[in-house]
């Protein structure tokens, strides 16, 4: 009787997998959260609140921005049935083109960034708007497409011509089917981040292996989700692992009261 009720609320293959796809964000994300008590956190493009609910249920106030309506239903109803209260995580139609008509400028002490740059058409101007709503010292965390990994995973698919294409592709897409606008490179993300005014502190290879590996193979060891984890961690700051990595992410923090000084201390 004790094994199936353990068996009933243990996580889901899916679910142990996508932990693990996610494991370095929320390593990276917490030295940021358990700093100074509950924090404003804004999250770009959102969605249905993977990052925002669990959040808002460690005590931050969480605003989601998105532009689909039908996600951020979907993000209140993930909210309503976590238990997470009403004043603790608001909902926002819109983008981060227009960001700067639904959050008030230096009100925000983290703001997620998580997947947007790559959707929008001018990253530069989005991430002004991003400094521009942050408090002195806050922290914007930027998640974005890495434009090597996208060449290797064509090339590993057999799509040898849309590999070579990524690889000249001033944008980095593979052709005019790929969904994304643009991908980056670790160095493309850092002057982008300089022309905003925040200072890079941290850089981490996300799904380094967990974009690769079939989840079959993962599910067929008894603790392959967790292995898969840890070996995700310990390659995420080793800069010949994050070079090949399925996502690059990025702490960067504006000057001002606890930060590294803006862009020029990111030259430091």
């Amino acid at each position: 009787m004790a094994d199936s009720a353990a068996s009933a609320t243990a996580p889901s293959p899916a679910t142990r997998r996508a932990q693990a796809r996610t494991a370095v964000l929320w390593t990276a994300l917490r030295t940021v959260l358990d700093a100074d008590g509950p924090r404003d956190v804004l999250d770009v493009g959102g969605g249905t609140g993977g990052f925002a609910v669990p959040m808002a249920e460690l005590g931050h106030r969480v605003t989601v921005v998105d532009p689909s309506p039908d996600a951020l239903a979907a993000l209140e109803r993930r909210a309503s049935e976590a238990g997470v209260p009403k004043e603790a995580l608001r909902a926002v139609q819109g983008d981060l083109a227009g960001l700067l008509e639904q959050v008030e400028p230096g009100s925000v002490d983290l703001v997620l960034c998580h997947g947007v740059l790559e959707m929008t058409d001018d990253p530069a101007a989005g991430l002004r708007a991003v400094a521009e709503v942050l408090r002195p010292g806050g922290v914007v965390s930027v998640l974005a497409a890495n434009r090597t990994a996208a060449v290797v995973a064509r090339a590993l698919g057999g799509h040898f011509a849309e590999a070579r294409r990524a690889l000249s592709d001033p944008s980095g897409r593979f052709g005019a089917q790929d969904p994304l606008a643009a991908r980056f490179s670790e160095d493309e993300l850092t002057v982008l981040l300089r022309g905003a005014g925040l200072a890079v502190e941290t850089v981490h290879g996300v799904r380094v292996f967990t974009d690769l590996v079939p989840g079959a193979l993962v599910d067929a060891e008894p603790h392959g989700a967790a292995d898969l984890a840890a070996l995700e961690a310990a390659v995420a700051d080793r800069p010949e692992f994050r070079a090949v990595a399925g996502r690059l992410h990025l702490l960067a923090r504006k000057g001002g009261a606890g930060g590294a000084g803006g862009a020029a201390g990111a030259d430091e």
